[in-house]
């Protein structure tokens, strides 16, 4: 584990992201352009339908809890703690044809929760032994902390449930096109609210599409 005094050298810098990033978690109604820096994030791969797919449910609870533990050890060894950032996912298929909301069971997908510089390797393996000890991570097994690199981008909030996101991906896409782009990449999403305590209508989902030229 990072030794106490290189946890508390780390107060220097903020281990915030939303502070130190603020357009990543923010988003207005009209697609805008971005360049997203790379992120170190904890990451589960899987696939099938979110809805009905038990390792869904497994990745996200399991991120949730490493999340937590690191938060608490830095906290624990003098550091600055900081605000669990908000669940976020990769979405593709292999054929993406099929990537439509009516047939999700092709889906595959990598949930991540962004963490702060402190944090490493040998952090997530404690944090992950901890969690597993507890019984809180069904997906010990595969998670992994790793950078993403997603560079330039167009992204826009959607507002209201996740299955009315067709029109606001559209809107996005549009955009891109509008703006001499091409798509890359994976459909990327920023889950700003829980949906277990906020209504569907009040959902606000940041919807990312990495771009190219053309």
């Amino acid at each position: 584990m990072t030794s106490g005094s290189d946890v508390r050298g780390a107060d220097a810098q903020s281990n915030d992201l939303r502070r130190a990033h603020p357009a990543l978690y923010r988003a207005g109604d009209a697609p805008a352009r971005l360049t997203v820096p790379p992120l170190r994030l904890l990451m589960v791969d899987g696939e099938g339908d979110p809805n009905t797919a038990p390792g869904y449910a497994d990745a996200v609870g399991t991120l949730y809890a490493v999340s937590y533990g690191l938060r608490g050890m830095v906290k624990a060894a003098g550091g600055q703690p900081w605000t669990v950032m908000p669940l976020e996912g990769l979405w593709w298929a292999d054929d993406m044809a099929t990537f439509s909301t009516d047939d999700r069971r092709g889906w595959r997908w990598t949930m991540m929760i962004a963490q702060p510089d402190v944090v490493t390797a040998e952090m997530v393996a404690t944090a992950v032994a901890a969690a597993t000890a507890k019984g809180r991570a069904p997906a010990a097994a595969l998670v992994r902390l790793d950078v993403y690199d997603e560079g330039d981008a167009v992204q826009v909030m959607h507002h209201g449930p996740y299955a009315d996101e067709a029109p606001t991906i559209a809107a996005l896409h549009r955009a891109v096109a509008d703006l001499g782009l091409v798509l890359r990449g994976k459909h990327h999403e920023i889950y700003l609210n829980d949906p277990r305590r906020v209504a569907p209508a009040a959902l606000r989902t940041i919807l990312r599409q990495p771009v190219a030229e053309r």
